[in-house]
């Protein structure tokens, strides 16, 4: 027999075994084929060509068995019964980047199925692997593992804490950092799914410096209200509080900004900032800050919250913030951005804010571009409430609106004759500017009958 005809068999073999494999990874794409592969006793036979010299066949075999793992959790228990994540740890690290890729979703999809599948992969000393897999120069294998190691993350707080104890929070920031969008997200929805069991998982993940990140990352328009009800979802937003409550300067902006664009997405993201009290703390940056820059943020954040509805609005206004934010747009040696950002924030609020108490305040200091905002919601409440009628009259409301100088025919002229004609003719009289002087020339001049 000639040398040919004896690597000749070798050839014909290697090419039955790479189609096998292909034909069985196939074969587990289409549900309808689980069963049948399944009772042909099929997983036992991917077993030993997880270690095969060829590598096309090592991770088309590692494909495959990750589709039938991740078709149903009897099929992952078969998985982990038969030995198979101790084959995939074997070479990983020096696997090619399709077997990594592979190997990393043979976990995810073992893992996703339950606390106890998940565990298994843990004990066989997976995590290790998968956080070498972050530090990959793929973006692809970063991705895949970032994604496994989610999965297991997400069943419960010890599971969540032993990715924690891999290192793999670090890594995983790092990720959120990469151009990929793709790994961004995947990055960031493992991140979630670390915090969201408890407050010191989430603190873990904000100590690791991954808020600043996350700011950023919803900045991007195809990312931001995904992410933002992923910082919802995970318990982020107490963090997030957390922060601004924690520390000073520069290091706030960028908790303050996340709020803020969380809020600005949708009134139940919003109400979930003010749920989690995030209003007292950014009304406390306001107040504590030096650099107009940090102010400016947190009033544009606090804008961002109260511009969705009346209730929004009156959660911001019942803090006693708005005179803060008026003096701040007032104050000469406020910086443009701030003043920009405080007339905005006053604005988006008091088009919403019907609560009363707070806007009074305001009547007596606000310029007349301020003033048109406040009076339109007064103009807009007093028609129908007479308790609101009559403490407008008594608060000093009524004698206000009479000294405003409005254009004729203005807005603001519309809305203050709203008011007027919630009120008797003699009693807006009394209260308009020069009324007691012609009071007191017709006291002068009355000529009592004798």
């Amino acid at each position: 027999m000639s040398q040919r005809q004896v690597l000749q068999v070798f050839e014909q073999y290697q090419r039955a075994r790479a189609q096998f494999v292909q034909a069985v990874a196939e074969f587990a794409a289409r549900p309808q084929n689980i069963e049948t592969l399944q009772s042909a006793g099929v997983i036992s036979l991917l077993r030993p060509l997880l270690l095969d010299s060829v590598p096309t066949v090592q991770h088309t075999a590692a494909l495959a068995l990750g589709r039938l793992a991740n078709y149903n959790d009897d099929l992952a228990e078969a998985v982990v019964k038969e030995d198979i994540l101790p084959q995939l740890m074997y070479s990983l690290s020096e696997q090619n980047r399709f077997y990594k890729k592979a190997a990393a979703f043979v976990l995810r999809a073992v893992g996703k199925h339950s606390p106890q599948l998940a565990q298994a992969i843990v004990q066989c000393g997976a995590l290790e692997m998968l956080v070498i897999c972050l530090e990959d120069f793929d973006p692809g294998v970063k991705e895949a593992a970032s994604w496994a190691l989610g999965y297991i993350a997400r069943h419960n707080s010890e599971l969540s804490q032993a990715v924690v104890d891999s290192g793999a929070v670090p890594l995983l920031v790092l990720c959120i950092q990469e151009p990929e969008i793709a790994l961004k997200r995947i990055a960031a929805s493992t991140l979630s799914d670390i915090s969201k069991h408890s407050p010191e998982l989430a603190q873990t993940v904000v100590d690791a410096g991954a808020i600043a990140h996350l700011a950023q990352m919803i900045l991007n328009p195809d990312a931001k209200l995904k992410l933002s009800q992923l910082i919802v979802n995970s318990g982020g937003v107490a963090a997030v509080i957390d922060c601004i409550g924690s520390c000073r300067g520069t290091v706030r902006l960028p908790s303050i900004m996340v709020l803020g664009y969380v809020a600005a997405h949708s009134e139940n993201l919003s109400m979930a900032v003010i749920i989690s009290k995030g209003i007292p703390p950014l009304c406390a940056c306001l107040i504590e800050e030096d650099e107009d820059h940090i102010k400016a943020a947190a009033a544009w954040a606090l804008g961002q919250i109260g511009r969705h509805t009346p209730e929004h609005a009156r959660a911001v206004a019942v803090t006693n913030v708005l005179p803060t934010l008026l003096a701040m747009y007032m104050d000469t040696h406020s910086s443009e951005d701030l003043q920009i950002k405080t007339k905005k924030a006053l604005k988006s609020i008091l088009q919403k804010c019907v609560y009363l108490p707070a806007l009074e305040p305001l009547l007596h200091d606000a310029p007349l571009n301020i003033m048109k905002h406040i009076i339109g919601q007064f103009s807009k409440v007093l028609p129908h409430d007479s308790q609101a009628r009559r403490l407008f009259v008594t608060s000093g409301g009524l004698k206000k609106v009479q000294e405003i100088k409005a254009e004729p025919g203005s807005v603001l002229q519309e809305y203050i004759n709203i008011i007027n004609s919630c009120y008797p003719e003699e009693i807006v009289r009394y209260y308009s500017p020069g009324y007691s002087e012609i009071l007191l020339e017709r006291v002068e001049n009355y000529q009592p009958v004798l």
